[in-house]
């Protein structure tokens, strides 16, 4: 039985994390994902679990002290957002290459400078590449929801990597919104407990964790990583599969919208998705064959899947919340023209980055994005391949 609550999405994800109980969460506060920890803490405060909960002098330390706990057998979590992900960039890397199923509450912000505490994808889109699966969240159901499925994926022994939840800052971290929560003994039922086959404590088998590697091991365990990250693709559906048997909710590797006739589609993550099938019902009543692809799972990116899912498309336009820098656009649209590049049809593609630093994303604003979507169709050409929407030129 679903329990009906007004929730923030941080408070959405406070809770999940309360309902898994996890053995370790090092912490350093920042906007706009602050309130995660202050909630938790709360509950470790009101011994509502049995968590150890580790205050530390930075990001860099809270990740460092995850991947200390996590080494050792406890299952452990963090959140961060922004400047605090950048801070971490190094222990990413290390929590990913010692195969540590830490998991992190990502609530994207904006990456400086300029200084700016809204959302776009920079700090997630930054780490894309570190080795951790990320999966995103369009409302506060799916932060929850995600949150939930999250060790299942990760501790998998076929998987055995990090795993960041995102979700939009303010947008979602802050809203209030109508959710449906499971119960605690469901939620502890599904997620189980944490058995961790190698670990620091364990006297019964000696091991070490993050010895130098040389050039005789380093491509081997890179190869081992790469595997994991492969395989996570089909963990995901799996746990989504049996989440919906707890749930009624179903969850895949994206989502399609109206997409099965559409002649043009728009290619988007997180919650502008929301606002883009406000536009699509709008534009679906005055008759136009528009869709959505929303893409869920970035790491492992579903290139395949998604090329199936667009071939019959005439025209896409990919939306990017965060600069590529390379002349050629975002890192969501270079990720879907390489997947799309195998197949023999493939629809036009132009490439937008919007919400930066927050920037507001209307109804009209995609209404947008689909009449140029109509004059690339009608003209068989893109033009300029690479646009800003709503900007001050």
């Amino acid at each position: 039985m679903s329990i009906r609550e007004r929730l923030s999405g941080n408070e959405a994800v406070a809770i999940a994390m309360r309902q898994i109980n996890p053995d370790v969460m090092p912490a350093f506060p920042i906007t706009p994902s602050t309130e995660i920890p202050q909630y938790f803490s709360s509950f470790v405060a009101n011994g509502l679990v049995d968590t150890e909960f580790v205050t530390v002098e930075s990001e860099h330390s809270a990740m460092s002290a995850a991947i200390g706990a996590e080494a050792a057998g406890a299952r452990t979590l963090t959140a961060t957002s922004s400047c605090g992900l950048a801070l971490m960039w190094e222990e990413l890397y290390v929590a990913a290459s010692n195969r540590l199923p830490i998991a992190l509450a990502l609530v994207n912000r904006a990456l400086s400078g300029p200084i700016n505490i809204n959302a776009d994808h920079s700090d997630s889109m930054g780490a894309r590449d570190s080795g951790w699966i990320q999966i995103y969240s369009e409302n506060n159901q799916e932060a929850y929801d995600n949150f939930v499925q999250a060790y299942r994926i990760a501790e998998h022994a076929d998987v055995r990597l990090p795993i960041m939840i995102c979700q939009d800052g303010f947008i979602t971290s802050h809203a209030v919104e109508n959710i449906n929560l499971l119960e605690d003994d469901i939620v502890k039922n599904f997620v189980g407990e944490y058995e961790p086959e190698n670990y620091l404590l364990n006297n019964k088998t000696s091991m070490a964790v993050g010895p130098y590697a040389t050039p005789a091991f380093y491509m081997e365990a890179k190869r081992a990583q790469s595997q994991g990250m492969n395989n996570a693709k089909q963990v995901i559906l799996d746990v989504a599969k049996e989440f919906k048997t707890i749930s009624g909710r179903e969850y895949g590797l994206f989502e399609e919208y109206k997409l099965d006739d559409a002649e043009t589609a728009i290619v988007i993550l997180s919650s502008a998705a929301g606002t883009a099938k406000d536009a699509i019902d709008k534009l679906r009543s005055e008759g136009k064959k528009v869709g959505l692809l929303k893409i869920r799972v970035f790491r492992p990116f579903p290139a395949e899947e998604i090329a199936q899912a667009l071939k019959n498309c005439k025209a896409i336009a990919v939306m990017d919340r965060s600069e590529g820098f390379n002349s050629q656009g975002g890192p969501v649209c270079a990720e879907v023209k390489s997947g799309l590049y195998n197949i023999d049809e493939k629809p036009l593609v132009v490439n937008y980055v919007y919400g930066l630093g927050g920037r507001d994303v209307k109804v009209e604003s995609i209404e947008e994005v689909y009449a140029a979507l109509d004059k690339i169709v009608a003209d068989k050409t893109v033009g300029e391949g690479y646009r800003y929407l709503s900007i001050r030129e």
